[in-house]
């Protein structure tokens, strides 16, 4: 069943040298949520975050951007699991993924933090691997040892154009997951990727 209540949390770093970089696609995402549902996001200093409450096809949620660096976003999400008496699975976390190709996304309903140093966070904070979070895909076409430059750097202008496309994806995804629940959102948008991912091969092919 779909959660009565839940917060869409979207990780990146604060500050203007940030925006836009592949390390904030999920402030990105939340922006774009905003902007369609209409919410006005303000800063909330009990749980350190600039955040907003909308409604999706009758469902009440909110979203939000931590303001702690990365690696500290557990401590908004704790602040929201306590006043607002959640658990893990109320919450989707919508973060960047190396381990996904530009243009792609993968919602889960849990698991380990893949490597994610502030998905890894939230799960120590909230001491859950079963948080839904929505992976997007920001690549790795970098030298090694060359991994924090890469997921500081903004998208070139080719991969721009697919990234505009994803981050529309991302936002229905999200909006999915409020107003259906994981698993239905999940065999929505998880399978349309896939599906254009073997229409792209067999085009190549």
């Amino acid at each position: 069943m779909p959660q009565k209540q839940c917060v869409i949390l979207g990780l990146g770093n604060p500050g203007p040298e940030y925006e836009g970089t592949r390390h904030n696609v999920g402030y990105q995402v939340i922006d774009r949520i905003a902007e369609r549902c209409r919410i006005i996001l303000r800063a909330h200093s009990p749980t350190n975050s600039v955040a907003g409450k909308g409604r999706w096809r009758g469902r009440a949620f909110t979203v939000a951007k931590p303001q702690t660096w990365m690696n500290r976003s557990g401590e908004s999400a704790r602040s929201f699991q306590r006043r607002m008496r959640l658990s893990g699975q109320d919450f989707l976390i919508v973060l960047d993924d190396l381990h996904l190709p530009v243009g792609t996304l993968r919602l889960r309903q849990g698991g380990s933090a893949g490597g994610h140093n502030g998905m890894q966070n939230i799960i120590d904070a909230l001491q859950d691997e079963q948080i839904p979070r929505l992976r997007v895909g920001i690549g790795q076409a970098f030298q090694r040892g060359r991994q924090k430059d890469y997921v500081l750097s903004h998208f070139n202008e080719s991969e721009r154009v697919t990234m505009g496309q994803m981050l529309n994806h991302a936002r229905d995804a999200a909006l999915a997951f409020v107003a259906e629940g994981v698993v239905p959102a999940m065999n929505r948008f998880n399978r349309r990727i896939q599906a254009a991912e073997s229409d792209s091969d067999e085009a190549s092919g």
